[in-house]
């Protein structure tokens, strides 16, 4: 009994130690807390995914443009609300939901939005040019334009930066120890997240192995990435990135389907 209780004691007081030496060594933490957050990522995406295929969905969008993919990112925005929720009481560390500076806030929004209908414009008008329009495996009806634009604004913004910015930059900000700068406003831990978020915009598979990049969809993940996540950082606030991405995603859509209709 008393070898017993003795080897216990052992076990607890290396994994003590081993914590000890884990949070010393910030680096290596770091490297792990980003590894784990990848996994993480595609555990929400395939979770995602899974819900979709077992909600019934067809009657109401036969197309499949847009109920599918609402399904999914609900459901990895409340998964990662969990995680949130547990690791705010575990670290004792705040993910940024309130209005944080809300001057700054709206600057970067007005400017952002401005800055960003006049880029879409623009890269629509050079398509229509080089007769490069985007094609769409449904039709430009009533429904699926109202779907795919709803889910555009009211999901992919806030789903993917709960997922793709509080989340991973508040736990590797958290994991360093502290914000780590790198040029600026650009900090290492905004730097990684859009990494992730770039990751998550390939398609990949196991069985078979397969993998498709589209270098383009990827710069524009981590560039839009981590503008969002210097806002994010500024402001105190994930509502700023999140109205950002929504914003940004409705026009790039839209004004493809007014530019194909």
């Amino acid at each position: 009994m008393k070898k017993s209780i003795l080897v216990t004691r052992s076990v607890k007081k290396d994994g003590v130690d081993f914590m000890e030496r884990l949070k010393n060594n910030r680096t290596l933490l770091g490297i792990i807390v980003f590894v784990s957050l990848f996994f993480l990522q595609v555990l929400l995406g395939k979770a995602g995914h899974l819900l979709a295929n077992i909600i019934p969905h067809q009657q109401i969008d036969p197309y499949g443009s847009f109920a599918g993919i609402s399904i999914h990112h609900i459901c990895q925005m409340i998964i990662a609300l969990i995680v949130i929720l547990v690791l705010s009481k575990l670290l004792k560390t705040n993910f940024c939901f309130q209005l944080g500076d809300v001057k700054k806030g709206m600057k970067y929004l007005a400017l952002f939005t401005a800055a960003f209908a006049i880029i879409s414009l623009v890269i629509h008008v050079f398509m229509y040019v080089n007769n490069q329009l985007p094609s769409y495996s449904f039709p430009l009806d009533k429904r699926n334009i109202i779907g795919t634009l709803s889910f555009q604004l009211f999901l992919s913004g806030p789903s993917e930066e709960v997922v793709f910015r509080a989340l991973p930059i508040t736990v590797l900000m958290y994991a360093f120890g502290k914000s780590i700068s790198v040029k600026g406003n650009i900090t290492l831990e905004v730097i990684l997240a859009s990494v992730l978020f770039s990751f998550a915009h390939i398609s990949w598979s196991l069985s078979p192995f397969t993998i498709n990049i589209d270098f383009f969809q990827i710069f524009y993940a981590f560039v839009l990435g981590t503008i969002q996540g210097i806002v994010y950082q500024r402001t105190r606030s994930i509502l700023y990135p999140i109205l950002m991405h929504s914003i940004s995603n409705v026009l790039m859509v839209g004004i493809g389907y007014l530019f194909v209709a």
